[in-house]
């Protein structure tokens, strides 16, 4: 625990909050603020333990549970806390520091957040994705919580000569209440600073009972103020002397290269200095840069105008006959034919051959763009074998490994500075922009700032895949579903990091494929293989977002040719309550979560399709044209059911009037966050589901901006979205939040335009297969 002084003045309680970076070297220095010590003692990682095991550990660089990296507290009392993941509105920079101020009892008006830098081995895995921040450091944060409180305990206690039992931290001072004395968390830091940092094991947490702020929803996200009064630094916002600016043209297809480039026209543009080639790497080769050409100017404007004046000769390589309509034939001939098997149960063969009805449901979801508010971003300056970079990235401890490679320097020699993320999606956990900023500022040798327009990003991100779901239902003569056969077909992520990756690699396999719930008697699962032209990557929920639109649209077809009520057959095929025996997959992927503490529980997935009929009044009735669908999904080890209320007019164009959602979760921090969440979900999932598309002709991505790859509008939004949060149970842990509400967004969609219409819609994006 550090110890600090000059610590700056409180700004109100709900201004008071200064997020900042912290540097690498005065961590031990008080967290950088001037004039400030701490006592010298090692950093030392310690485990964390829990009532249930997490995939925490094994994690790059595990976790780090130490509170003298996490803490700081000034003589007046001001408590510092590190947020040591990134922010990009889930509200993850407020959530963790929020969990370590309950534990040991600080008074949330006098926290003060920093961000972390990305160092790994001091912080542990600072990777903000697949919705794993709470649920990895929920027991984490509440142990450094509960060490600092007991560090001021035993120094409360030592300074008034009492034992340790008797004296009690409460809202930020310890109490000693046989003798009525008080000791603020200033007044006791220095003393703190001397005590031992106590062992894991004895270590006593809070009763839920006696949280102030956890699972209250009482907090605003320290954010919000800067944000909605401009003053939040983005990665665009970052200014340094000399810096220069650049932007790139980058192959137009992916493996492409540059063959030969005249700049004549470009260096007359004013404020155009220089224009260079930037070295690229063969693909794939996970995040390095395409290479290309860069502009390099006094202004991001002028290096645009600069750039479009630029004549390149491309060698577009072996993608360049990528053709998205050829591509998808390719894919549904795959998804006809056996493949790979990764589950099997039962005979499906047979099952299906002595069926009385057989239901077949061929989906197809295209490539999707994260479109990001914020495009990527980076500034780098790299002076000798030593680089700084600041970002918006989603994982700043492997931008800095990646930095240093890159580089040829050793890693200790990289700072990055994390900066407010304007959107992430998982296009900001790939750090080619930082790479593309390291290598230009260490050529030019002074600090450079790239910038990708949104032009640069949809033709050269990295794109969530397109997919081919082909389901095989086969019924007996009551209706019962006896037999289930899906076939998934997509290009792999696996095939960004390394060559000839043809089928989908498990985690991929484990996201509604192969953990499908249902209580079907026989089950088999399949692979065929796809050949990636294009660089794949993930993308908000991953491959959840194809596996629930076809699973759940398939359920809704049963229904349909069965008479049921949708709901009723779902509620049928989950079956009884019990945890789902997964024997048959060899390599189950459970979001790097251990099965024991986080199994598939149909119990819970029952609970959320039962809650959210209850509360979106499932059944209601609804005016002429309108219609309600219904889905669930479990996802990133959470629970979510969807209801969504379609309205279509008579020349097809259809709102969506009211969304009601019941997500189970488990522990909880901030319910806020949680609404936040599954309101965005609801917008992007509609979104997606009515224009997401990135087609290729030639190789070539077709869409540049948002006026071909449209997003929807404040009108077009849903006009009530309703969240239901399902309380946890004590012992039950916590799961992610921030991507499972997109899955079932679609299919619930999709559905209620069946209702309304009786059109089954099963390729997305739906653009005008509904107007007349």
């Amino acid at each position: 625990m550090n110890i600090r002084t000059n610590p700056g003045k409180l700004r109100g309680f709900e201004k008071h909050v200064k997020v900042e970076n912290v540097s690498r070297r005065s961590i031990l220095k008080g967290l950088g603020i001037a004039g400030s010590f701490v006592l010298a003692a090692p950093v030392m990682t310690r485990q964390a333990f829990a009532a249930y095991e997490t995939g925490a550990g094994k994690m790059p660089h595990g976790v780090v549970v130490d509170p003298r990296v996490f803490v700081a507290i000034a003589p007046d009392g001001i408590v510092t806390i590190v947020a040591h993941r990134s922010e990009m509105g889930t509200g993850v920079r407020t959530s963790l520091p929020l969990i370590v101020a309950e534990e040991m009892e600080a008074d949330w008006s006098r926290v003060h957040v920093q961000q972390a830098h990305g160092d790994e081995v001091k912080f542990g895995n600072q990777d903000t994705d697949g919705s794993r921040s709470t649920r990895h450091y929920l027991i984490p944060m509440r142990q450094i919580g509960a060490s600092a409180r007991s560090m001021l305990e035993a120094a409360a206690a030592k300074k008034w000569g009492v034992p340790v039992t008797e004296v009690k931290a409460q809202n930020h001072e310890v109490v000693h209440s046989a003798s009525g004395r008080k000791a603020g968390f200033g007044e006791l830091a220095a003393d703190a600073a001397k005590q031992s940092v106590p062992s894991i094991e004895g270590l006593k947490l809070k009763d839920p009972k006696d949280f102030r702020y956890l699972g209250k929803g009482q907090v605003s996200i320290v954010d919000l103020h800067d944000i909605t009064t401009g003053k939040a630094h983005y990665g665009a916002d970052i200014r340094l002397p000399g810096l220069k600016y650049a932007v790139i043209a980058r192959p137009p297809v992916t493996g492409g290269k540059l063959k030969s480039f005249d700049d004549s026209a470009a260096m007359k543009i004013p404020g155009v200095e220089k224009v260079m080639e930037v070295k690229g790497w063969p693909w794939p080769s996970k995040f390095q840069p395409l290479g290309g050409v860069a502009v390099i100017a006094r202004n991001t404007g002028a290096a645009i105008k600069g750039r479009d004046q630029l004549k390149i000769v491309w060698d577009d390589g072996a993608n360049a006959k990528y053709d998205s309509v050829t591509y998808r034939a390719s894919l549904e001939e795959a998804a006809r034919k056996p493949g790979l098997v990764v589950r099997k149960e039962g005979d499906v063969d047979a099952a299906l051959k002595s069926a009385d009805k057989v239901i077949t449901g061929e989906y197809y979801l295209p490539h999707l763009a994260h479109v990001s508010m914020e495009p990527p971003v980076a500034v780098a300056d790299v002076k000798g074998d030593k680089a700084q970079i600041w970002a918006p990235v989603q994982s700043p401890g492997g931008t800095r490994e990646d930095v240093a490679k890159t580089l040829g320097i050793p890693e200790d020699n990289v700072t990055v500075n994390v900066t407010l993320l304007g959107g992430g999606f998982g296009r900001k956990s790939k750090c080619d922009f930082a790479l593309e900023a390291a290598l230009l500022s260490k050529e030019l040798g002074a600090p450079v700032k790239v910038q990708w327009t949104r032009e640069d990003d949809v033709h050269n991100g990295f794109l969530h895949t397109v997919s081919v779901e082909r389901i095989e239902a086969g019924l007996d003569k009551s209706g019962k579903v006896t037999a289930w056969r899906h076939r998934s077909v997509a290009p792999t992520i696996a095939s960004t990091f390394a060559a000839g990756a043809n089928h989908e690699a498990a985690f991929e396999l484990g996201m509604g494929l192969v953990d499908m719930p249902f209580e079907i008697a026989n089950i088999q699962c399949e692979n065929p293989e796809a050949t990636a032209f294009t660089r794949i990557g993930w993308f908000r929920s991953v491959s959840n977002i194809p596996r629930a639109f076809a699973v759940q649209s398939m359920v809704a077809e049963i229904a349909q040719a069965t008479g049921r009520d949708p709901k009723d057959m779902l509620l049928e095929l989950i079956g009884s309550p019990r945890i789902v025996k997964l024997d048959s997959v060899k390599d189950l992927w459970n979001y790097g979560e251990p099965y024991d503490s986080y199994p598939i529980d149909t119990a819970r997935l029952r609970k959320v399709v039962e809650l959210v009929a209850e509360k979106g009044e499932w059944g209601r009735s609804v005016p002429k044209g309108h219609g309600l669908g219904i889905a669930v999904h479990r996802s990133f080890v959470s629970y979510i059911a969807t209801i969504v209320e379609v309205a279509i007019d008579d020349k097809g164009k259809f709102t969506v009037p009211r969304v009601d959602t019941a997500i189970d979760c488990g522990t909880y921090v901030n319910p806020e966050r949680i609404h936040s969440q599954i309101e965005g979900a609801a917008i992007m999932g509609l979104s997606l589901a009515k224009y997401g598309e990135i087609s290729f002709k030639d190789g070539k991505v077709q869409q540049s901006n948002f006026d071909d790859f449209p997003v929807i509008r404040m009108d077009e939004s849903p006009a009530i979205t309703n969240v239901h949060i399902v309380p946890p149970g004590p012992d039950t842990p916590p799961s992610g939040v921030g991507e499972p509400g997109v899955p079932p967004f679609a299919p619930a969609l999709i559905n209620a335009i069946f209702a309304a219409t009786g059109k089954r819609i099963r390729a997305l994006p739906i653009g005008k297969q509904l107007e007349t």
